[in-house]
This record gives structure tokens, sequence and C-alpha cells, in this order.
């Protein structure tokens, strides 16, 4: 075998090309005839078009079409994806009917984005209005059980959670409440549509999945899978929200056939608040019982959270508070509000985000109901398998976490007394939140390739989001086929590649890499085999389990000098190539395990007492997220995550106009995501962590848990160093003063 890759901190291989604008995304296409669309949205926030004039933009300079729910074709096959909970009902101008504002009512297409954006502006649009939901608290009483998405619907309940309340010797019960939050990526959502010929369709496309979003568009408009291609090899941020197919790809598709000639479509950074989903605003309420000493003896965790008028989706919020900690009496449910807004979709963390901020903080007054340091109560509460249904865990390294964190940060000299500590006029607090994600698992398939110049290429229709994919899955290859990784191309992103997974639920290269171990493996040992067969080879009639491969050379164990390159045996063979195929699947009996991951974040924050402004200056997490591929992409994603809650905790909230529903925030000047001033060095740590249960690589996905249990951990501190608790996110100055 090579010298030891995985596991080193590798700079990321894609990286100059990034930096030198060599690696292309969606919109950086441009197909030869290639025209612009443009969409145009309602104005209003329910309604139906009692009119629509177009002929100004039509005779506008350039301009090819304007598609409108006049004229626009029909796609039949729409239907079959609306009982989908997690798929958005498109609107792709079917009908008349306005749902929201925001809404695509009509698309320009023209020779340039220029004039395509001027000939949209010309677009003048009648209405019958209708009455519109837009207040959440509004229509509680409407609220209905929230639908399931990918197993049962959310809830959970064991035990008598009544009679437990009633019995307990301390108990907390509280609001919160989490607003609309939006994605934000650097690279705005893009397509381009191209028909190849009437039955032939390529689409270059931001997305999280190729084979997902080809086999939408194979359903949606009748075509063989085989017979649409999709390309999205580098992808400038997701988050969740470029996961699902939404209107603007279908539009493009639908204007391409149209004008007969290449369309591309690339939303604004304001449609981008509109058009491709959201975090939705929750309400939770949570009730927690103790015995003096601190055990859990009952959790209840109910709530609400918005969506659009037509679809199921939901935030399952109430997922993590069955399994976290140990108790025996739990009981879960929410409820969906319907709006008239857009569709909400995952955002990184789904669930679990908004959750642990509502549980942490709950913890957290309980500690101070039983004045226990708040971490004590954590590991009392520790649960050594998974509550809710009693499988053990396939590893758990959370009490190391919780070790390592206090330790590094300092926890032990943390008063309990909130108001407790100064810095001058400035207030400081202490705060921690545990963190968790499921640790998911799908098919993929690998080709592993050594070429006749000593060179591999590997490749999988899978997507890197800009988190690492591409570096991992090279380091995985290279040390299998005994390569240094500089000599082996990872490709990703297309469905002419073999089939990968859809990167969502950190799932990606717990997916991914075992099928890139297992091809690079079978291909190196066509390789040795090729050696000992061949009589010309220095190699002859050693036996396979002595020769041992090393920076593209075959070589026998016992003496290093006796061996070949690659390059020369497959020249000696005349094979262009050696490749070989994998696949890699969860396996029935990793469901005997509860898989997740766990970490523990410990958060200092400065608090100006005259100002109300809360400074975030010291974070410590400790992960304990499996075997860790590369630490310093896997740092990355940690440090990534946690930006994402302090954004949660801090700065971010989606404001609509609450009598015409337009998203008032809909710019990054508006909406504050954090900026580099807002954000201390993060120190990030990961345990120690063997999983032999979780796949063949040991591997849990890591894109997600950092973002889980900070928010929790910036409101315990802002407390700690207050008094003031804070339980509707963002936690801004009017909220301190």
């Amino acid at each position: 075998m090579s010298d030891k890759v995985i596991g080193q901190p590798l700079d990321r291989v894609d990286g100059r090309l990034k930096v030198m604008g060599q690696a292309q995304y969606a919109a950086e296409f441009n197909p030869p005839n290639m025209v612009y669309a443009v969409i145009v949205q309602s104005t209003v926030p329910r309604g139906s078009v009692l009119r629509m004039q177009t002929a100004e933009a039509e005779k506008a300079p350039g301009v090819l079409s304007v598609l409108t729910p006049r004229n626009a074709p029909k796609l039949p096959g729409l239907d079959k994806f609306s009982a989908v909970p997690i798929l958005p009902r498109l609107t792709v101008m079917q009908d008349s009917e306005v749902l929201y504002n925001g809404q695509p009512i009509a698309l320009v297409v023209a020779d340039t984005l220029e004039r395509a954006t001027h000939a949209a502006s010309l677009v003048r649009t009648s209405y019958v209005d209708k009455p519109a939901k837009l207040d959440m608290e509004a229509e509680l009483g409407n609220a209905q059980p929230a639908p399931a998405q990918f197993g049962p619907p959310p809830g959970h309940t064991r035990g008598d959670v009544e009679a437990a309340l009633k019995a307990a010797a301390v108990r907390v019960e509280a609001s919160y409440s989490t607003p609309t939050e939006h994605h934000n990526p650097m690279e705005p959502h893009a397509s381009i549509a191209v028909w190849d010929d009437p039955e032939h369709l390529t689409l270059y496309d931001s997305n999280q999945g190729v084979f997902f979003t080809r086999q939408f568009i194979s359903g949606l408009i009748g075509l063989p899978q085989e017979n649409v291609r999709i390309i999205s090899r580098y992808v400038g941020g997701g988050f969740g929200c470029k996961a699902l197919p939404w209107s603007h790809l279908i539009l493009s598709i639908m204007a391409a056939k149209a004008v007969s000639r290449p369309v591309k479509l690339v939303l604004s950074r304001r449609q981008m608040f509109t058009l491709v989903g959201y975090r939705p605003k929750t309400l939770q309420k949570l009730e927690l019982a103790a015995d003096a000493k601190g055990k859990l003896t009952a959790i209840r965790h109910t709530g609400y959270s918005e969506t659009s008028e037509n679809d199921g989706f939901n935030e399952p919020f109430s997922n993590t508070s069955g399994m976290l900690y140990a108790c025996p009496n739990v009981t879960s449910s929410q409820k969906i509000v319907r709006l008239s807004a857009s569709t909400p979709t995952f955002m990184r963390g789904p669930g679990e985000a908004p959750g642990t901020y509502a549980l942490e903080s709950a913890m957290d007054e309980l500690a101070y109901a039983l004045k226990m340091d708040p971490l004590e109560l954590r590991r009392i509460n520790h649960a050594d398998k998974n509550p809710e249904d009693g499988r053990p865990w396939s590893s758990k390294s959370l009490l190391e976490c919780y070790r390592w964190g206090a330790e590094r940060f300092g926890w032990k000299k943390r008063p309990l007394q909130p108001r407790s500590m100064r810095d001058g006029d400035v207030l400081v607090g202490w705060g921690m939140g545990t963190a968790t994600f499921p640790a998911y698992r799908s098919p993929a398939s690998v080709l592993a390739r050594v070429m006749a110049d000593g060179n591999a290429v590997v490749q999988c229709g899978a997507a890197d989001l800009g988190t690492g994919a591409y570096t991992v899955f090279t380091q995985v290859a290279a040390e299998e086929l005994g390569l240094p990784p500089e000599k082996v191309r990872m490709e990703m992103g297309d469905t002419v590649l073999p089939p990968g997974p859809l990167a969502g639920g950190s799932s990606t290269t717990a997916s991914v890499s075992p099928a890139v171990r297992d091809a690079a493996t079978q291909a190196r040992r066509k390789l040795v085999q090729l050696a000992v067969a061949d009589k010309a080879s220095p190699l002859h009639g050693l036996a396979e389990k002595d020769v041992e491969v090393a920076g593209g050379r075959l070589f026998s164990r016992k003496d290093k000098g006796r061996g070949e390159t690659f390059a020369q045996l497959l020249a000696r063979q005349g094979l262009p190539h050696v490749e070989a195929k994998a696949d890699a699947a969860p396996l029935p009996e990793e469901r005997k395990y509860s898989s997740f991951a766990f970490g523990a974040h410990f958060v200092e924050v400065r608090v100006d007492e005259a100002l109300g402004i809360v400074r975030v200056s010291r974070i410590v997490s400790a992960m304990g997220a499996g075997r860790i591929l590369n630490p310093k992409t896997a740092r990355s994603q940690i440090i990534g995550g946690v930006i994402f809650g302090l954004g949660m905790a801090l700065t971010e909230e989606t404001l609509r106009d609450p009598k015409m529903g337009r998203v008032m925030t809909a710019d990054l000047a508006d909406y504050h995501v954090p900026v580099q001033a807002d954000v201390p060095d993060i120190d990030v740590h990961f345990v120690d962590e063997k999983d032999p249960y979780i796949n063949p690589m040991g591997v849990k996905g890591i894109g997600e848990i950092g973002a889980t249990g900070v928010a929790g951990a910036v409101a315990n501190a802002v407390f700690h160093a207050t008094g003031k608790r804070v339980r509707d996110l963002p936690i801004t100055l009017d909220k301190l003063l």
C-alpha cells in the first residue's frame, strides 16, 4: 500500500481552479446561440391574474418570446409530484392563480440579459385580489398535523408525561421561536437549458444532486431519463436550497423549447428570497421536569412551523427531544400553518438547528431552576443508548466532547450566577449547548480507472457543494491505488458518470467514500494480477499478497527494488487503462444500530450593557464524528456550521410586509449574515472516534452538525451575561435593553 493519504490535511484539489476562475459554475457555460430569460413576479400576496399586457414587452428590441399562463406549455407530469411532501409544488404558469407575492407569472426571453430585464419591466398585470394569510399567529387555529416527509410524521411518545410533570420536583415551561431564514449561498441559482433535439435535453444547473434532478425532470416532461443530461460540476454553496428542483429550472426548459435556442436563466439575489425556499418560522413550547438531583423525568415538546398554502413541508424541530437525553417520559408533536408564502425547504441542520435551540435553552433554564451547572445536568442525563427505540449507538463520544471542550474552554471557572462576570462596562457570559445530527448513508457507484500514463481518473455523479468532497475522495482513491493525490483526478456532478447520491443530510462522504475505496482497491488488484501473470514483469510468479503499491509503482514486499511502474506494465500489455466499478449501499445489519454524530459548543459573549450589543468573543467546539478523512476540510465544515449558528442566534431574520407579503429583507444589506468582524477564532477539535458499524469507512457526515446547538449556546451565554432570557431569535439589542 501507499504512504498514508487518508487523514492528512490535504489542500483542496479544486482550490487552484476556483481561485483562478477556471472552475465552471452553471451560469458560466455559454452554449452557441444562447439567449437569456428573466422572470416576471407577482406583486400581490393572493389572487389571480385578471389580464396581462405583454404587447410592449413583445415589441421591445431583442425579445424572442414572452411566456405567460395563457401560452405556457402544460405539464401534465406536474400532478404526480404534488403528493410528495418534501417536493415544492412548482409555480410554473400552469394557471392564473397567485399563491404568494413574488410568484413567477411571466417569462421574457431576449438576446441579451439587459434586453430581457428591460422587457420584463414592461409587462403590466391586473389582478383579482383574494384574502391572504400572512400572520402565522393568527392562523394557529387552522393548523394541521405535520405530515410525514421521510419516515413517520414528526412526533414521539413514550411513558406517561402528564403524571411525570405533576410529580416533578422541579419543572420549567417556556416558549421559543425562530424566524424565517434564508440560505443565501454565494452562487445564485442558475439554469441553462439546451434542447439538443426534440427528444434530448441538456441542463447546466446549480443543484445538489444531478441524478435526483434528472429523475424529477424526466417524470415532469415525459422524457426517458437517459435522454436528459444534468451537469453541475461545481456548486457555490447550497445549504439545502439547491437540493430540490425549483420553478426557474422548469421555466428555462419551457423557454428553450419555445424559442428553439439554449436559454440561460439566472436568479437575482432578490429573487433568491422568494423562488428557492427558506427555513420556516417555528413556534415551540417545551416543558421539562426533573427530580431533585437533576435526572429528567419528563419532556414535552410541541409547536408549529409555517408552510405554503398547497405544500406540506415541515421543519421537524421536535425530532431531537426524543433521542438526545435519557428520559422515561417524552411526548412531542408538530403542526403546520399554511400561509400565503412560497414553499419552505431544507436549510443546514433542518429540524435539528431550531430544535436544539429550544431544547438547549430549556435545559439551561432547568439547570438554573435546579441551581446546577448546565454541563453537569447534561452529563447526568447522557443517553447510553437511543431512548426512542432502545438501539445501541453505532458509536458515541459525547461525554468525551463535553470533557475536552470544557477543559479547553476553562468551563470549571464559570460562576453559576448570571451577571457575575465583567470586563469594565462589558458583561461577560459563558454558555454551552449540545450538537447532534443523524448519520445518513445512500447508495453510490464509482468507476476507478488507471490510465496508461500512470495517472488515475475516478468518477461518481455525486455533488461537491464547495465542502471538500473532491478532495477527500481523491485522498481515498490515492491511498488505495498507491498514487500521490496529484496523479488522481476526481470527476463529479454529471449524469454521464456513475450514479451518486443527492448531497443532503450530510451523507455524501459517508455514501461515496466506501464505493471509491472499493473501486480503487479492485483496480489495484487488477494491476497486481496483470503483473504477477506477466512473464516479462519483474513481479512474475509472486503471490498477489507479496506485491505492494506506492508512488504509482508495483514492487515486491520483500525486495522493494524489484518492481515496475503502472505505466510500464500497461504499456507492455498494450492496455489504454485498467478499470473497476464498485457499488456501495447501506446494509441491513447497519439498521441494528442508531447512528448519529454528537458534539458540544462552548461560547463566550461580551454584552455592552448600555447599548445591548452582543459580541461573541470565543468559541470552542468539540465533535465526535467518526473517522475524519481530512482534518483541514473537516474543520472548515464545522467552522461554516458554527457561523450558520451564530447567524441564527444573533442576526438572521427574513421579514415580510404584514399587508402585502413581500419579503422586505431581500438582499444582503438588509438580511444580515455574519461577516468577518462578527466571528471570533473558532477552536474546533475532533475527538478520536471509531465506528465499526456505520459504514465500511467509519465515516459520519459533518456538514450540518456544526450548526446545531450553537444558537442555544449563544442564548445561554447571553443569559449568563445579562440575566435576561431571550426566547425569540435573533437576539437583537432591542430585546436586551
